[in-house]
């Protein structure tokens, strides 16, 4: 029998900082992002304590110890209506639903209280897990990114997938 995961979704706070470079140092988190390897903690806790307040940022708990990020970057001007996400949960929590969580609580939250009607995602097309979790939440692929970004010593490609949000009765 599994032990069912208590998973918490909240705001990412400045104290998180030292959960997050350990999220990122992670070799399937920072495979399937655009991260860089090495970062020290003061450069996480200077992006934690300095963010874009226009951009929210949940983050996934267990135990009070942070497993999962997502962040929604809202566009400007005439793509206001659309926003782009980035999702990442520390290599030993993959696969035990804490990814849906976060999906969920952020579609909620630019949808029904944002507003926005398109979501988008950009994922290597080799991350199948995460393809099958986007695909969960309706995104569809919408283009493939060609040579898309260098990682592990060559250039990759990505998908381009997108949500629109259910049209209202």
């Amino acid at each position: 029998m599994s032990k069912t995961l208590d998973i918490i979704i909240r705001a990412l706070e400045p104290d998180d900082y030292l959960d997050l470079a350990t999220v990122f140092s992670g070799p399937n988190v920072l495979d399937g992002s655009l991260h860089v390897p090495f970062p020290s903690q003061d450069v996480w806790r200077r992006r934690v304590e300095n963010p874009d307040t226009e951009t929210p940022r949940l983050v996934a708990t267990i135990d009070a110890m942070v497993v999962g990020i997502i962040s929604l970057e809202i566009g400007e001007g005439r793509r206001r209506h659309a926003g782009d996400l980035e999702l990442a949960v520390r290599d030993d929590y993959q696969g035990r639903g804490i990814g849906g969580a976060l999906m969920a609580a952020m579609i909620d939250l630019a949808e029904n209280w944002l507003g926005l009607s398109r979501l988008e995602i950009v994922v290597f097309t080799d991350n199948t897990p995460a393809i099958t979790l986007y695909k969960r939440f309706d995104f569809a692929v919408e283009g493939t990114l060609r040579n898309y970004a260098y990682r592990g010593g060559k250039l990759s490609d990505a998908y381009t997938m997108a949500r629109l949000a259910p049209t209202p009765a």
